[in-house]
């Protein structure tokens, strides 16, 4: 993945599940034929879950990519980091061309947030956000965004391999 440049140091602190993490709910039938521990993101919805088994489900909010950025398909976990360092895709790099090459780990204009799970195939991921206000919204260029308090929770929950379906 060319566009995620990783900081020479993680972080070693443990990932602990917040308080105000999403609860546990019992989810529809269209779960149930899902490996627990895979991750399904339900596009339309702008809706992340984490598949616990016997009808359970750990369900997150996120933004998703708008009109045109949207993908659908079966992937995996690729990476797992923390406060990684970014540099935009040429997508991104075409519409803001001002944008810098590498935006440092843990700036404040970084997109990726407390933490990224990089997925196997293109350049997307499941990451945090410098704009919890798009959360919710049909706003990325194809990565799954999530609150920052979410990704921790997420990032400690699921390991490099873990399937992640994207469905419309």
């Amino acid at each position: 993945m060319r566009w995620v440049y990783f900081a020479a140091t993680l972080f070693a602190a443990a990932i602990q599940t917040t308080a105000s993490a999403s609860p546990v709910h019992a989810w529809e039938a269209s779960l149930t034929g899902h490996q627990p521990g895979t991750i399904v993101v339900e596009t339309s919805a702008r809706r992340l879950h984490l598949v616990l088994g016997g009808g359970q489900s750990i369900s997150y909010p996120v933004a998703v990519g708008k009109p045109g950025k949207q993908w659908i398909g079966a992937t995996y976990i690729e990476g797992k980091f923390i406060r990684p360092a970014w540099s935009p895709p040429a997508a991104i790099k075409a519409d803001k061309p001002n944008m810098p090459d590498i935006v440092p780990a843990g700036s404040p204009a970084n997109p990726m947030g407390a933490a990224a799970l990089t997925l196997s195939g293109g350049e997307y991921a499941i990451h945090g956000t410098n704009t919890p206000n798009s959360i919710g919204r049909f706003a990325s260029y194809g990565c799954i965004r999530m609150h920052n308090r979410d990704i921790l929770d997420l990032y400690s929950r699921v390991e490099v391999g873990t399937r992640v379906l994207v469905l419309r």
